[in-house]
């Protein structure tokens, strides 16, 4: 499985950067990931949904958008979902962190689907950071790893 973590605007906190690093380095043992940053909204659909010799087609992929008004799951559910996902699909899985306003109409119209990390508001940076430590949490869950035992 392929998943890539694509995030709008560039990382400003050298803690965020380490993290984010930590975080990618500890999912990679369990899936192939990749993370991208954009400069805009603009630029991340351009990528993921058409125009320009970069784009990739959109049935090729499944995007995720991380976005209050999506669906908010425990940290159970979200490994169940990504067990179901490995089980059942095999595209690539795209998750995408808006700017710190938050993704437009237009984003969330040709997103599969939108997940919220909770009702809380969080910096955009910030959310990178707990989706990227959920999916590692969701990993271990998965294979029965004592990392999620402790909560």
């Amino acid at each position: 499985m392929k998943i890539t973590i694509a995030w709008i605007g560039k990382t400003r906190e050298p803690a965020i950067e380490a993290l984010t690093s930590e975080y990618l380095k500890r999912i990679s043992r369990h899936a192939q990931v990749e993370a991208l940053e954009f400069r805009d909204e603009v630029a991340f659909l351009q990528r993921f949904r058409g125009g320009g010799k970069k784009s990739k087609n959109p049935g090729k992929s499944t995007l995720l958008l991380m976005d209050p008004r999506g669906k908010q799951l425990s940290s159970e559910e979200f490994a169940q979902f990504l067990r179901n996902y490995l089980d059942r699909n095999p595209l690539p899985l795209i998750f995408a962190i808006g700017p710190a306003d938050g993704f437009s109409e237009a984003a969330r119209n040709v997103a599969h689907q939108s997940i919220s990390l909770g009702k809380m508001t969080l910096a955009h940076e910030l959310a990178r950071v707990v989706l990227l430590e959920q999916l590692y949490r969701a990993f271990t869950i998965l294979k029965g790893h004592p990392y999620h035992s402790g909560h």
